[in-house]
């Protein structure tokens, strides 16, 4: 399954889940350990995304240019940047990368 097809298939589980709240509301109770867990599953999942997308290439794992750029937009908001301003460093520092080598 393609990178993009993963976030459509992820973001529609996402919808479906969040619409059958309202509609079970009431008589579905989850135990209080996955209600303790859910504010954690879709940090961890977009996580997994990053990584997925910023160090693997086919089957292989690789380190290039694309990481110059992550470590650069961890810097901008270590340093509390606005998200717009880590978006335009990341990508800079990643073209910059991929020009010089």
């Amino acid at each position: 399954m393609t990178g993009w097809a993963l976030i459509a298939a992820l973001g529609a589980t996402t919808y479906a889940l969040r619409a059958a709240g309202p509609l079970t509301a009431g008589r579905l109770r989850l135990p209080r350990w996955i209600d303790a867990l859910l504010p954690y599953v879709m940090p961890a999942v977009l996580a997994g995304l990053v990584v997925t997308a910023t160090f693997a290439t086919d089957d292989r794992l690789v380190l290039d240019e694309r990481a110059v750029g992550l470590a650069v937009a961890v810097v901008a908001l270590v340093l509390r940047a606005p998200v717009l301003a880590v978006v335009v460093a990341a990508a800079a520092a990643t073209a910059l990368a991929r020009a010089l080598g």
